[in-house]
């Protein structure tokens, strides 16, 4: 399961799974962000403004729960991604947007003997960040090079425009990445 579907991440996240053939359940905020996990690859979309996923993944799943479980809302989806994994599931934190749980019940993380693990970019070391951008390398470009993945750029904004990028950003109407576009013969300044 992926959570922010259409997101930069969950749209990634979406296309190397469907490289690898999982079966692909998505949260997405809108029909339109629905119709772009579906094409991106996603199998099963949970518009969660229509339905709670906790009680579709069940019913889709037959009961059994999914493996995998990628969070970039944090949140009550915590708690929610535990009652929906399956038996010695794997839930990856890799953003928290929703902020820190509260009053996290754990029950579940240990009765299913599920591992819960929390990954960011920005604390690691240049060593592991050379280690990852070589996996990528090995593992990501030779698909992004055959066209089987391609990064949703949403919108293109000058570094004068910052502002406008994060309106954009907070709006929660993004599909894909917003990029900012450096001039290097403008002074920053």
């Amino acid at each position: 399961m992926i959570h922010g579907g259409t997101s930069g991440i969950g749209s990634m996240a979406i296309m190397l799974a469907h490289n690898l053939g999982c079966e692909i359940y998505t949260t997405v905020g809108s029909k339109e962000k629905a119709e772009v996990a579906q094409k991106l690859g996603a199998n099963h979309v949970i518009n969660y403004r229509e339905k709670d996923f906790a009680t579709e993944i069940p019913v889709l799943t037959q009961g059994k729960g999914v493996d995998v479980i990628l969070d970039i809302i944090g949140g009550d989806y915590v708690e929610k991604n535990y009652q929906v994994a399956a038996k010695f599931g794997r839930v990856i934190q890799v953003g928290m947007m929703k902020g820190a749980p509260k009053n996290l019940n754990m029950m579940p993380l240990m009765l299913k003997r599920l591992i819960h693990t929390g990954s960011t970019m920005r604390s690691r070391t240049p060593e592991e960040k050379t280690h990852i951008a070589q996996e990528l390398k090995q593992q990501v470009w030779p698909l992004i090079i055959k066209g089987q993945i391609k990064p949703i750029i949403n919108a293109v904004f000058s570094l004068q425009e910052v502002a406008k990028a994060h309106q954009l950003m907070e709006s929660g109407d993004l599909i894909g990445k917003v990029v900012l576009e450096i001039d290097m013969n403008k002074s920053l300044v």
